[in-house]
This record gives structure tokens, sequence and C-alpha cells, in this order.
């Protein structure tokens, strides 16, 4: 008999984590996440909570767990676009659609009884987490902060009468890659800005705390025009910086900057997927070492490139393709000097064509697709 029953305490959150060792158990593209981590992003610990509610449920045949599932409603979400909608997200479940319906109806009606019109997803926990179900690209392991998937799952979810809402999709190329003389004229061009000069330099850890601030900034103006955008918070910036002093090389992220006024950055992420994926999901006892060593030692051989923004008065024409090349080009070195002989561009919004035509114009393939649904909700 099926039984959907919320997450509530200890035990019933590691039920919930270790749920997707047996849904991916005969999948070597997977990667065990790390336990630890997962809790944390799960605990009251995480920004996101400061503005969103949540509630998360498991499936059970029996005793035994089949599926999973969580439901949220962002704040700042229902201030800043105002479309009562909230989302679904952390879905995993064995192929059967029964287990699908029960869990996508109990996430809809948790929200349809708080007021919500429309459901989306998956998010991770928010669109500016992992986000996205993977419909494409199954084949080889995701990347540092991407998500898996299998591809039964787009069919139950439609089953349920969910459709596409936007689709995103990541890149991925060799780090050393040649720009054309047509590429290389743009970015002279461009970047000797009317009001200055066009510079670049690496983040300075000495006054961390103010540079995450400034790439928050940047990126919450670069991207304020776009599909579903919601503003990251100083606490959520702030967490994300953690991760980024403790895992980065300074190099990996670059700020560009005009006369001394930031416009512009990028940041690289050391594939970490690849240092974890025999780990198990465990840090110890002696996997914290592993870890420590294949990042700072051994070396990444593949990197994703995880932030990019420019600001929006920079945008426009041939002014933001020549930028958006040179943050690009600016991380190259880094990226070689450490081994990286892949990297992956994403994730993109699929009708972002100019930046989809620079990272095809330097070698960019196609890697991986994920999909946003959408369902209106009975009211």
């Amino acid at each position: 008999m099926l039984s959907i029953i919320p997450v509530n305490g200890f035990r019933d959150w590691g039920r919930f984590i270790t749920l997707p060792w047996s849904i991916y158990r005969h999948d070597s593209n997977w990667v065990p996440p790390l336990k630890l981590e997962r809790r944390l992003h799960f605990s009251r610990h995480n920004p996101f909570f400061q503005h969103a509610q949540w509630c998360a449920w498991i499936a059970y045949e029996g005793p035994i767990p089949v599926g999973r599932i969580c439901a949220q409603i962002d704040q700042l979400r229902i201030e800043h676009i105002g479309d009562f909608t909230g989302s679904f997200g952390l879905l995993e479940a064995i192929d059967d659609p029964d287990v699908f319906k029960a869990l996508l109806e109990v996430a809809e009606n948790w929200l349809s009884e708080r007021g919500m019109r429309r459901i989306e997803g998956p998010y991770n926990l928010s669109i500016n987490d992992e986000c996205g179900l993977l419909v494409e690209g199954f084949e080889t392991p995701p990347c540092v902060m991407m998500g898996h998937g299998k591809p039964y799952y787009a069919k139950n979810l439609e089953m349920c009468g969910y459709r596409k809402a936007k689709d995103l999709v990541a890149y991925r190329m060799h780090p050393d890659y040649v720009m054309t003389p047509t590429m290389t004229k743009i970015v002279e061009r461009s970047t000797r800005a009317r009001s200055g000069q066009f510079t670049l330099r690496s983040l300075n850890k000495r006054s961390f705390h103010e540079e995450i601030e400034l790439l928050r900034d940047i990126f919450n103006d670069a991207w304020q025009d776009n599909w579903k955008f919601i503003p990251f918070t100083a606490a959520e910036f702030q967490d994300i910086g953690m991760i980024l002093k403790s895992l980065v090389d300074d190099d990996y992220i670059q700020i560009g900057e005009i006369d001394g006024v930031a416009v512009s950055f990028i940041v690289a992420l050391p594939n970490i997927n690849e240092a974890i994926h025999d780990l198990n999901g465990r840090l110890f006892p002696l996997g914290w070492i592993k870890l420590l060593w294949r990042i700072k030692v051994a070396k990444t051989k593949s990197a994703r490139v995880a932030l990019m923004g420019v600001r929006k008065p920079y945008q426009a024409g041939l002014t933001g393709s020549g930028i958006s090349l040179a943050m690009i080009a600016s991380i190259k070195q880094a990226l070689l000097a450490r081994g990286a002989r892949e990297v992956e561009m994403g994730w993109i919004l699929e009708e972002n064509k100019s930046m989809r035509n620079i990272i095809e114009a330097i070698g960019g393939v196609l890697a991986k697709r994920y999909r946003i649904y959408e369902k209106q909700l009975a009211q």
C-alpha cells in the first residue's frame, strides 16, 4: 500500500537524503552527494529559509521508501513577480506513475492550501540553486551543482499534467580554445569603452566580504530582466562566498572594471563531483582527506562556469559580446594551469541566443538540457 508521509525529525531526514541511493544504484553517471552537505542545505542555517516556507514528503510502499518530493513558497518571488506560484523540487522516485501522481498531488495540495495558483519546478530549492529536470544528456555525469535524473521522470511528470515552461542548457568545451580574428577585434573595440578603459582583476580575498557583496550587486543588476529572476539576498551570497573562499582559487574569479568601477564578473568552480564520486556521500573518516587532496593538490580535470554577469548598461550589442568574450577568456589560463581539460558553461536560458552563439563560436557543444515544468493548480 502506498503512503505519503511528511518528513519530520532526524531519522526521516536521513531517509529523505539517502533515498536517491536506491534510485541510482545501477547508474554509473550518478554522483552521490555529500550527506553532511545535504543536511546543512535542508537545515534552518540555509539562508533561503529566511524568506521561504517549505515541506517535504517521502512515499512508502509498505515499509520501503520509493520516492520523495518537497514544495516551497518563496516570499521574494511573490514580492518580485507577484504570480502566486509555488514550486516543487528534490523529486526522486521509482518508475511508477502512481508514485509520481501521489507525490505531485501532495505538493500541489500543500501549495493550493496556502493560496498558490500555479506550481513550477523542479527547484532544489530555488531558481538560484540547482534547478530543472534533466531531459537530455543522461550519458555523462553532472557537473558541480547541476542535477542528474532518470529518463522516465519527464514522462511521468507530463502524465500528471505538467508542461514545459522553459529549457535551460549547458555546454561543454575544452578551455584551450582560440578566438577568431573577428572575435579578437570585437573584444578590443568593445572593451575600449567610451567612459574609460576596461581592465580585469582577480578577487581580492583580503576584502572578501566586500568583494562578495560587489559580485552580488553586479549579478542582481545583470540578471534583473531574465525569466523568473529572483535577486540573491546578502545572506545567500555570503553563504555562496564561504564555498568560494574554501574551494576556489582567486584567479577562478575575475572582475571586469572600467576605470576602476566594476561592471562584470565571472566565477569558475572546480568540478567537485570529480572529487566526491567514489566517497558514497561520506566525509568521515577519510573522505575529507581525499576531497582536499583532489581539489587542492591533484586538481580536478574539469570545471564549471557557474556565475557570470555584465551590468545592464553594458549588455547590448558588440559591447556586451566583447565584455562577455573578455570575461570567458580571463579564466582560460587559470583553468589550463590547473590541468582542466573540460569546462561546462551553464546553465543558460534556451532563448539567450547571444550567449549561446558566443559559446558555440569558441567550440562549445550542447551537453545537457534541463526543463522547468509548470501546471495550473485547482482552486
